[in-house]
């Protein structure tokens, strides 16, 4: 399977209204939008400072909590009309480049400010009014912040490389961007379901909807380019508490074998237990460890806190073997760049969303589900009703907030290199076999 073949978290932050009114209205028409460019470029300078400190619009980016889903009723539209200000932002010239031998945050003065402040008056982020300048003022911080988060980084309004790449991306090929998913969003202009779960694999991002408002959000951990998550449309049917992990047979053949000959008491240190095909259980060490074949058992680790699926699994209808689950490694959700599994999704505060997907199946309270956790049971649960999950790959989109929203293309499937350059570089790839991210450490 190629990487373009079979594919269809930081939490995603909402941002004033008021940016993308502004661009609306700036590049309304081609002649009005070069003429605003005109004014921007032209505009009197202002001094070093802003004789007022806009606390309100350094803390935007932050502040503002959002329950409007990623696909709303209007995603379609307001991304349309989207492309309509892009187009005019093409014909006016586009916006320049950033580039300074200092770094860019709070407190500089230098002439790159200069271009930072058009690039961000162009693209709706910095109101006009705060005019062209020398100064990194918080005018300036809070229209970073808003361009970071609407792009999927950190919002810390540091002009740092990722930052950089994103903001010199050029204005046509962000316009192609939204072209190519304008036609991934149309696929989903059907109705979804009044409860229902998104998965936007690019986004490293989920969200539990209910009658058209976010319910719970979560940072996820998705497939790397090698073993992309797969795009589909499914529904949920069961939650796991204490699931038991089945090691794959390529992970025995290359990974616990090996170790197994460094170390005999790898298995019992990490709770896997040896099972033939009778259910019955093999003490590990009656087995030859340097024969040529890995013992034909199987290899599943007990419940528990080292276990690597840690509380919880999620299982959806699919052909790939995949599913959604914790994760003991807890710390791989606060990386910028999530996209290291080898198909199955790592969702975090998993237990928000299992006590969502439990709501109207008998029995599964909040308190019942930490429990059960708590009491280390293997616990298979059929959802009383099925609920559906959409695996999808948009990378561009204005939700109902009409706030254009950017992300890596972290599979390579929008044309463009240059798009699958910013927060992705570097990645290293997993060691050893596709699987071996699931290994137990």
């Amino acid at each position: 399977m190629t990487k373009k073949n079979g594919i269809d978290a930081v939490s995603r932050r909402s941002f004033l209204a008021s940016a993308a009114a502004f661009g609306a209205a700036t590049w309304a028409g081609g002649a009005v939008a070069q003429d605003a460019l005109d004014e921007i470029i032209n505009a009197p300078r202002r001094g070093a400072w802003d004789d007022q400190f806009d606390a309100k619009a350094s803390r935007s980016a932050t502040a503002v909590v959002s329950n409007t889903p990623i696909f709303g009723m209007n995603t379609l539209a307001n991304t349309q009309n989207a492309v309509g200000q892009y187009q005019q932002i093409v014909s006016a010239g586009g916006w320049p480049q950033v580039n300074s031998s200092v770094r860019l945050e709070m407190g500089v003065s230098d002439p790159s400010v200069q271009a930072l402040r058009q690039r961000l008056i162009i693209a709706g982020d910095l109101p006009q009014s705060a005019g062209i300048s020398n100064s990194f003022d918080s005018y300036v911080d809070g229209a970073v912040k808003r361009f970071q988060a609407r792009h999927g980084l950190p919002a810390d309004g540091v002009l740092g490389e990722y930052s950089i790449k994103a903001m010199n991306i050029a204005a046509d090929v962000r316009l192609g961007q939204l072209n190519t998913n304008i036609v991934r969003l149309q696929s989903m202009s059907g109705d979804l379901g009044d409860r229902y779960v998104l998965v936007n694999i690019p986004a490293a991002y989920i969200e539990a909807v209910e009658n058209g408002r976010v319910a719970t959000r979560h940072t996820a951990v998705v497939g790397r380019i090698s073993r992309p998550t797969h795009i589909i449309n499914s529904k949920i049917y069961e939650v796991i508490l204490n699931p038991y992990w089945t090691s794959p047979r390529s992970i025995v053949e290359k990974d616990i074998v090996p170790l197994m000959r460094k170390d005999p008491e790898y298995l019992k240190k990490n709770s896997i237990r040896l099972i033939d095909g009778q259910g019955n259980e093999v003490a590990p060490e009656t087995i030859d460890w340097n024969a040529e074949k890995a013992p034909n058992l199987t290899f599943r680790q007990d419940p528990g806190k080292t276990n690597a699926m840690a509380s919880t699994k999620i299982n959806f209808h699919n052909p790939n073997n995949e599913y959604m689950h914790d994760t003991p490694q807890q710390g791989l959700f606060n990386k910028l760049a999530r996209f290291e599994s080898s198909g199955c999704v790592r969702v975090q505060n998993v237990r928000d969303l299992t006590s969502w997907l439990l709501r109207d199946t008998p029995g599964w309270s909040r308190q019942q589900i930490e429990s059960t956790i708590r009491a280390g049971q293997n616990s298979p649960i059929k959802l009383a009703i099925e609920v559906p999950v959409y695996f999808k790959y948009i990378t561009a989109w204005a939700a109902t907030d009409g706030i254009v929203q950017f992300r890596d293309d972290i599979y390579e499937m929008d044309g463009e290199q240059e798009l699958a350059l910013q927060t992705t570089t570097g990645i290293e790839q997993a060691a050893g076999s596709v699987e071996r991210d699931n290994l137990p450490q």
